[in-house]
């Protein structure tokens, strides 16, 4: 069976993983199929490499992963940095006073660390939800080098609040709403649409060849720019109206039906 596609893009939580972030088999085996029939896989998602990496094993693959939003790509096999986007610590600091003013969860990233300098209940929950194994560092000593994320934690109405404040800040860094519970503070110029643009021209495939499947906002760059944007049923409305296509939801396979209807 021939594959319209030469690359597809898979977003991870709440598009190939159900709510309860399980792999079901009528996925796995649908994207496995598309490897074995050439299609380069590539997990494009906000998580870092050390919690992405157990969802590549589990498909059975390996390759490129497009993590921490696209700030870091990273080759899988030999744990290496292909390219990243790194920010500045003394851009994050007015992030990280903010949060530690308020009383908001936050961690701080580099490619391959994730550092918190405190843990509630709650969060500890989240970590262990997405098999996360954050490192302790000291409050009062200086903020690492080589950061390319800054995420806070917190519930939804709690981060809407951060959202709608730091909306009217003017900062040299961007934020993302990449979950309910989560904000993405990054370089201006790392998404996950540049990050599969930069692999695509890489391979030389087209983007008419690019397939990529999301389901919330940090997904709509690589949606646009792909030549198949798959949108999962339980994205915003926002995110359906950027795709070319609305699939099933991640409860129902969607990844599955997707990729058997407009792939192969």
């Amino acid at each position: 069976m021939g594959m319209k596609v030469d690359l597809i893009a898979l977003d991870v939580d709440g598009t190939l993983l159900t709510d309860d972030h399980i792999l079901t088999p009528r996925v796995r085996e649908a994207v496995r199929e598309a490897a074995s029939n050439g299609a380069e896989i590539v997990l494009c998602t906000g998580r870092g490499p050390t919690n992405a990496l157990p969802v590549l094993d589990e498909l059975g693959l390996s390759g490129t992963l497009i993590t921490h939003n696209g700030a870091a790509t990273i080759e899988a096999e030999r744990r290496e940095v292909l390219h990243q986007y790194g920010i500045e610590s003394i851009e994050v600091a007015r992030y990280r006073d903010f949060c530690v003013r308020f009383g908001y969860h936050f961690d701080m990233n580099t490619a391959f660390e994730m550092m918190i300098e405190g843990l509630s209940p709650e969060a500890d929950a989240m970590y262990k939800r997405y098999e996360a194994q954050p490192a302790w560092r000291e409050a009062g000593t200086p903020l690492p080098e080589g950061l390319v994320k800054f995420t806070v934690f917190g519930s939804k109405d709690e981060i809407d609040t951060v959202e709608s404040i730091w909306g009217g800040w003017s900062s040299g860094l961007q934020h993302i709403r990449s979950g309910d519970f989560f904000i993405d503070v990054q370089h201006l110029e790392a998404s996950k649409g540049t990050a599969l643009r930069e692999l695509a021209r890489n391979r030389g495939i087209d983007p008419s060849r690019v397939m990529a499947i999301g389901n919330y906002y940090n997904d709509i760059g690589m949606l646009q720019f792909a030549g198949i944007g798959v949108a999962v049923a339980n994205s915003p409305d926002a995110v359906k109206a950027v795709a070319d296509v609305v699939t099933l939801s991640n409860e129902e396979d969607g990844v599955a039906v997707a990729l058997r209807t407009y792939a192969f």
